[in-house]
This record gives structure tokens, C-alpha cells and sequence, in this order.
């Protein structure tokens, strides 16, 4: 019994942790907006960037541990491409509305899930929420999708889909320790984009609570849960898991910023949580693609 509950309990957390991540994510991106006419989508991501790194420094405490040169390598991409993600994302829903937005990102994590696939039901899934994302993209109205904004949103993907490479290495030896040093080094990337489109403005301190609840939701929070979820369940799974998020965006769209969705979108958004569910009950029990050292 022990052991089938410590067995349920390892699928299960990681899973929960990555729903938490993906709410959290998409809330906190609702709540940047309202950065965006003080300080733009550059100087939002710097801020959201910046105060993460701080809170995750003062509360993870990375220096307590020892890289090598390789995992300093892999930490150095991850940390690039997470301020690459931040920043080509917020430059993208400036035009772009949320859920499509996440939608175009999400090509970055489902070509991981593909490339890392090998089962027919795998490949099921995957078109069930390949059709899905084909329907939230309102393709008959293109006229209406901003070409610059998606464009940002698919390079976002790419450095989604870096992220979770390269995170998975990362986090092999340290765990949601790298999660600090990454976000410290997208905060060191990104910061001096965002002050120079904001200038002064940066530093305003009315600014804080706001930029502080974004960090939280958007960075601080999801990346460490994520971080720990990448440790404990395979690079495939964690990719297809995500299928969730253009779902969540969606939600998170209407709710905040009242980003109406058509009866095309909602069995879109059907098709892209049914996939996910699919994959999570259907994938046998595999050894975790990372394992923290002692």
C-alpha cells in the first residue's frame, strides 16, 4: 500500500505543481498589462525579472551550492532563454490577445513532447491537441492577428522550448536552486533592455506592489514549481502536460481582461485539456528524467 501510495503521490505532485505553475503564470501575465502604458512590455519584464531574482536569491540561497563548469553552461542558456521567453511574450501581448498569444508560444513545448515521443497513443494526444491549438488560432481571421505580435509569440516558443531543455540539465545537480541563478540571469539579460525603452520611469516607486505581485505569479512562483516538476518526471510528459497552458491563457484572458472567446476556442480549449489528460493517464510509470543528487 505504502508503496503504491508513494508511487500515486510521484505522478501526482508533479502534476499538481505544473497546473499551480501555468494558473499562476497566466495570471500574473494578466496583471502585467497594466505595467505596459508606464513602463512597456520591455520595462515590465525587466521589473517582473528583476524583483523575482531578488525574492528567489533571498529565499533558495543558490551560492549555498556547487556548480561545475558544465552545469554553469547549461544554467547560463537556461537563464537566457527563460529572459528570452519573458521578454518576446510581453512584447507579443501588447497586440496579441493572451490565449492566442500562448497559443503560438505553446509550438515550442509541444515540438519537445513530439521530438521526445515514441508510443502511437503518444502521437495521438499530441494531434488531439495540435487540433485543438489549430482551432484557438482564429486562421479565418487573419486579417484581425497581428503578424509582428505573433511573430514575437512563436520566437517565445522557441525559447520555451529551450527552457525546458536546457532546465532539465540545469536542475539535475541542483534543483530548484537553479531556478535562482537562471532567473538572476535572465533579470541580468533582460534589465538593461527595459531601462532603456522606460528610462526613469523604471524606478518608480509606486510601481512596486504591482511589479512585485507580477514577479510572484509570473516568475518567482511557477519557476520553482516548475523546476521541481522537471526533476521528477520525464522531458515528454513535462511537454505534453503543458498542452494545458494556451487553455489556462484563454481563461485567464476572459476572466482579467475580458478577452471574449468563441465556440470554435472552448472546444479548442476541450480538445488541448482532453489531450493533456489523455497523456497523463495513459503514460506508464517511467524513472524521472532527473534525479537531485544527495
Amino acid at each position: 500500500m505504502n508503496a503504491k501510495q508513494n508511487g500515486l503521490s510521484s505522478v501526482v505532485l508533479p502534476v499538481a505543481m505544473l497546473l499551480i505553475a501555468m494558473a499562476s503564470v497566466q495570471t500574473g501575465a494578466s496583471l502585467a498589462k497594466s505595467l505596459f502604458p508606464v513602463v512597456g512590455a520591455q520595462g515590465a519584464t525587466a521589473l517582473r525579472l528583476v524583483f523575482a531574482s531578488v525574492l528567489m536569491l533571498l529565499i533558495l540561497r543558490p551560492w549555498r551550492t556547487t556548480f561545475t563548469s558544465a552545469s554553469l553552461r547549461a544554467v547560463l542558456i537556461y537563464g537566457i532563454a527563460l529572459g528570452g521567453m519573458n521578454f518576446l511574450f510581453y512584447m507579443s501581448i501588447r497586440t496579441t490577445p493572451l490565449g492566442i498569444a500562448v497559443a503560438l508560444e505553446f509550438t515550442g513545448p509541444l515540438a519537445v513532447a513530439l521530438f521526445h515521443s515514441r508510443k502511437v497513443t503518444d502521437f495521438i494526444w499530441i494531434a488531439l491537441a495540435v487540433t485543438g491549438l489549430a482551432l484557438l488560432i482564429p486562421t479565418g481571421h487573419a486579417e484581425s492577428l497581428d503578424l509582428t505580435g505573433a511573430l514575437y509569440a512563436l520566437g517565445a516558443g522557441v525559447c520555451w522550448a529551450a527552457y525546458i531543455l536546457f532546465g532539465q540539465k540545469a536542475g539535475a545537480d541542483h534543483g530548484v536552486q537553479t531556478a535562482a541563478l537562471g532567473v538572476l540571469i535572465a533579470a541580468i539579460f533582460i534589465a538593461p533592455l527595459g531601462v532603456a525603452h522606460a528610462g526613469s520611469a523604471i524606478f518608480d516607486t509606486e510601481l512596486i506592489p504591482v511589479a512585485l505581485g507580477v514577479a510572484i505569479l509570473s516568475t518567482a512562483l511557477p519557476y520553482s514549481l516548475e523546476m521541481i516538476a522537471l526533476t521528477r518526471m520525464p522531458v515528454r510528459t513535462f511537454g505534453t502536460l503543458m498542452s494545458m497552458e494556451p487553455a489556462v491563457g484563454a481563461l485567464s484572458g476572459l476572466a482579467f481582461l475580458h478577452e471574449n472567446l468563441t465556440l470554435t476556442q472552448w472546444f479548442a480549449i476541450g480538445a488541448i485539456v482532453i489531450a493533456s489528460a489523455g497523456a497523463t493517464l495513459t503514460t506508464r510509470p517511467e524513472p524521472a528524467a532527473l534525479v537531485p543528487s544527495d
